[in-house]
């Protein structure tokens, strides 16, 4: 059995002016206590647009260009977009509050938008802070698909597969991760397999994207194992 949680309005929103920049956090709690405990799917139709998403924090590795994560009507399904165009190596950040998983299965719905410099993105887990956690992401740019760890804000790449997804058509993206054991999926196909132990503990979960690549996401499903 499946739980669907579905996003309310924000009810209270901390505003921010860093460095010239808008930042807009939410520190409201979903209902965690059905989170994992089946298999869960978290999706934003009760969200209201233009919004940061409830029991989500938008947060970013490298130095602070522009945060803008916000709830978006995509031809009439309710999703979460990340909507900046920032530069370099600066990878944008939308993490879960809670829980904090350790062994699960995770998956969420993609699809790429626009961007120049980067596009697609991708899932975070055993997510540590902004500067610790593992990544698999898809680029439509690059036509490849890949499994990095982020470790003091450095990213070390440690598998890639070349891949077919195009930009604006929505893919399901999904990551088991058992003990040290990883695998990654595009489309219910296995595509990555290895081994890591740089992050034992769990960690959050959350969605990634890199430079000015502007993203959907749906339908993140988590189920703790």
């Amino acid at each position: 059995m499946k739980i669907k949680l579905f996003l309310p309005s924000i009810s209270i929103a901390a505003l921010l002016l860093c460095s010239g920049f808008l930042i807009t956090t939410d520190k409201t709690a979903l209902n965690y206590n059905y989170i994992t405990v089946k298999d869960t799917i978290i999706n934003f139709e009760k969200g209201d647009t233009g919004k940061m998403p409830r029991g989500f924090t938008q947060t970013a590795t490298g130095k602070l260009q522009r945060l803008d994560w916000e709830v978006k009507s995509d031809n009439g399904t309710i999703v979460v977009a990340q909507l900046a165009k920032n530069e370099g190596d600066y990878f944008n950040l939308l993490v879960l509050d809670k829980p904090e998983c350790q062994n699960l299965i995770l998956s969420v719905r993609i699809k790429s938008v626009e961007g120049d410099e980067d596009q697609g993105g991708g899932l975070v887990w055993r997510y540590i802070d902004n500067n610790n956690y593992y990544i698999a992401r898809c680029n439509p740019l690059e036509n490849n698909f890949r499994l990095y760890r982020v470790v003091n804000g450095n990213r070390k790449q440690l598998k890639s597969i070349d891949c077919a997804i195009k930009k604006g058509v929505w893919f399901t993206m999904s990551v088991e991760m058992k003990g040290n054991n990883i695998s990654c999926s595009l489309n219910s196909i296995k595509m990555i397999e290895t081994t890591d132990d740089t992050f034992k503990s769990p960690g959050q979960i959350g969605m990634w994207t890199k430079a000015d690549a502007v993203t959907y996401f749906d339908d993140l499903n988590i189920q703790s194992l």
